[in-house]
């Protein structure tokens, strides 16, 4: 299992169209690399994972039936925690929406999860998205996985420093002022 935390996003789809792997493995394989790596990097700082396995059994369930529903069917992600996921606390790193709780999905996780993918989780960010390295009060820092002393950027730093550490295999990123590019 350890080779998939390094494979790319579009190798685990050809794994999982081809009945090489299921989404259930894949997903109970990213969470324990979560468990694993996630104590010193802070990247991860919502879990949704009976959700998420529940999803990845529905999606071996229709990829069985041949009912896939899009490129992306099965695969478990993280999205930043300043998109909002249905039932999944999002707080963009401030402490006034530590509590916020959408009912309904921002249209990247609308259109993410349209395309089949599963939510597995939320990555760190810096309050509101607003600086060059993945830091707040509600979660602390995010840790670069390969040089502590190195910030692994901002505001996607925390989806970074998963994709990184091999703990997502997709992440979306977002940029106003070239955070992506730090």
């Amino acid at each position: 299992m350890n080779s998939m935390h390094y494979q790319p996003a579009h190798e685990l789809l050809a794994e999982l169209e081809a009945g090489r792997i299921t989404s259930e493995s894949l997903t109970k394989a990213l969470l324990e690399r979560i468990h694993q790596q996630n104590g010193s990097i802070n990247a991860v700082v919502t879990l949704d994972a009976e959700r998420a396995l529940s999803r990845a059994r529905e999606s071996d369930q229709q990829r069985a039936a041949g009912q896939a529903t899009g490129p992306l069917h099965g695969l478990p992600m993280t999205l930043k925690d300043t998109w909002e996921v249905a039932g999944m606390t999002t707080t963009a790193g401030a402490p006034a929406l530590q509590t916020h709780v959408p009912e309904k999905h921002a249209d990247i996780a609308q259109r993410l999860e349209a395309a089949g993918a599963i939510i597995i989780g939320k990555t760190n960010v810096p309050i509101y998205a607003t600086d060059l390295q993945s830091y707040n009060k509600l979660f602390g820092v995010t840790n670069n996985p390969y040089n502590p002393d190195h910030s692994p950027g901002g505001s996607s730093g925390g989806a970074a420093a998963a994709l990184a550490s091999g703990t997502t295999p997709l992440a979306a990123g977002s940029d106003s002022a070239g955070s992506i590019l730090t």
